[in-house]
Order: C-alpha cells, then structure tokens, then sequence
C-alpha cells in the first residue's frame, strides 16, 4: 500500500470512528471506567449541603469561617488495545474482513480514551508480540495506532493468546482498561487469563463471521487453513466432517466466554455484519 493511500484509509476511518467516540462513547465510557481513586482539589468556604468530614480544620480555625477540602476523582487511565492479527483474522465473506471491524473498532476505542484525556497503548499479536506500542496521549499517537493497524504484516499466522496475555502481565505494572480483539479461535490462555483480568479491567471482544459456525454442503472442496497455511481436500458431502468442524468451533466459543465470565473480564460478541457500537454501547451500560 503507498503511502497516499495509507493516509486515505487513516483518514477514512478517522473521521467514522472519531464522530462514533466523540457523540456516542465518550460519555459511556467514561462512566464505565473509573479513575484511580480521589485526589485533594482545594480548599473553598463550606456550602449548606457540604460533607461535614471534609471540614479542614485548620483552615477553619485560621479564618473562623468553615473550610472544606475538595476532592476530584483522579481521571487519568491507561487503555491498552491487544490486537489478534493472525491470519484468521483476514477472514470475511459480507464484503468485509473480520480485520476491517477490528481496526474499527479499536480505533474507536482510542479516540474515546483520547476524549477522557487518557493515554492508549498497542499490543500486536499472533503467536507472538509482533508489535508494542506503550502507552502515550494525543491524537498523532492514536493516528499511528490506526496506521499500524492497516498496514501492519504479521511474521506469523498463528494465534497464541496465553503469550500476549504474559507479555501485558510483564509490561503493564499499573492497572490498565485492556480490550482484546480477536475471533479468539485458540486455547489453553486460562491461567494467563485469571493472572491478567486480577490486574486490570479487562474485556475480550470477538468479533467473527457467521460463514465461519458451519461449513456449507459443497461436495469436495480445496481449503485453506490461514493460520498454519495448509491445504487440504474437504469432504463437506460428509455429515460427520460438518458436524466436527461444528462442534470443534463451538468449542472455541464456549470456552472463551466461560474462562472470561470465570475470571471476571467482560465479553462482548460482534459479528462483521452487525453493529458494533450498538454492541460496544449495551456492554457499558450494564457494568
């Protein structure tokens, strides 16, 4: 992709995502995720209504008129987005990518974090971290999140989420909102999980294709595994290969919302065709 085009998509999914964070989530999100407790603001003359254990008494006795302190919620967070760019996430067959919504919708989680004057961060990751982006301000930074996310070619197909959740654990000393994007197709991350969710806020938003639940009655049919880049002859003739594959996906799915719901991170699930945001938006509702 040239550099012309590259800053036309930025740009493209800007403007979308940043009208989405500034009508929509800003407001949500910022009552979703507190800050890290309660800061001292100043001391002003005490108002009828005042809590009467915030009464600075030094202050009282110096003018002989009540003072209270004032407290803020000390706002500032830290949101890191943790990115699957395996290669089942260039899968899509409703004219878009399961990795299109995934830019999407981490850039709107971005811009919503921009909005609370929080600092965002990126975790690119396949069976590795192929990419970390620590946390920083400002809509530059969130613009170079977005770039990496369009134009970013992962070393490896493969997913291993138990390794991105260990290498958050290692970087993030401080208790951060994370979301992690991804149509989690893998297994065996529930202790990474439980070590990680104890830590930080965390939500796991998988986004996946309706083409993906069951493989339709074609006869044979030459296949491709993204991930490990196979090719294989499918009987999908066959009831017991459908029914396998159906029950092995299944698998998947239940497993990622019960080791979420068990470790106490939330679980949001989209679909490429339906709305995100309407999604996203009840998700922050009900916390």
């Amino acid at each position: 992709m040239d550099t012309k085009e590259l800053l036309k998509k930025v740009r493209k999914i800007e403007i979308k995502t940043k009208r989405l964070s500034n009508h929509i989530f800003s407001g949500e999100y910022h009552s979703s995720f507190k800050g890290r407790g309660m800061t001292f603001s100043e001391v002003r003359q005490y108002q009828y209504g005042d809590d009467i254990r915030n009464i600075d008494w030094n202050v009282t006795a110096r003018y002989n008129e009540a003072h209270v302190k004032v407290f803020e919620e000390e706002r500032e967070l830290t949101m890191v987005l943790m990115v699957d760019i395996s290669g089942s996430e260039s899968f899509g067959s409703k004219n878009q990518f399961k990795k299109d919504i995934v830019t999407e919708i981490a850039a709107t989680m971005a811009f919503s974090a921009t909005q609370n004057n929080d600092k965002i961060g990126l975790i690119l990751f396949s069976d590795n971290v192929e990419l970390y982006i620590p946390p920083k301000k400002g809509r530059s930074h969130v613009l170079r999140i977005i770039r990496e996310l369009i134009e970013f070619e992962p070393k490896s197909q493969k997913t291993d989420i138990s390794q991105a959740l260990k290498f958050l654990s290692g970087t993030q000393k401080k208790k951060a909102i994370v979301f992690m994007i991804s149509d989690f197709m893998s297994e065996n991350y529930e202790q990474t999980l439980k070590i990680a969710s104890k830590k930080h806020d965390l939500t796991g938003v998988r986004v996946y294709d309706i083409r993906e639940e069951k493989i339709p009655n074609l006869g044979m049919v030459t296949m491709l595994d993204a991930e490990t880049g196979k090719i294989q002859l499918v009987d999908t003739g066959s009831k017991s290969v459908r029914m396998n594959y159906e029950k092995h996906y299944h698998e998947r799915v239940n497993y990622f919302k019960e080791t979420f719901s068990k470790s106490g991170a939330g679980v949001v699930n989209t679909r490429v065709d339906e709305n995100y945001v309407t999604k996203l938006l009840g998700y922050f509702k009900s916390r």
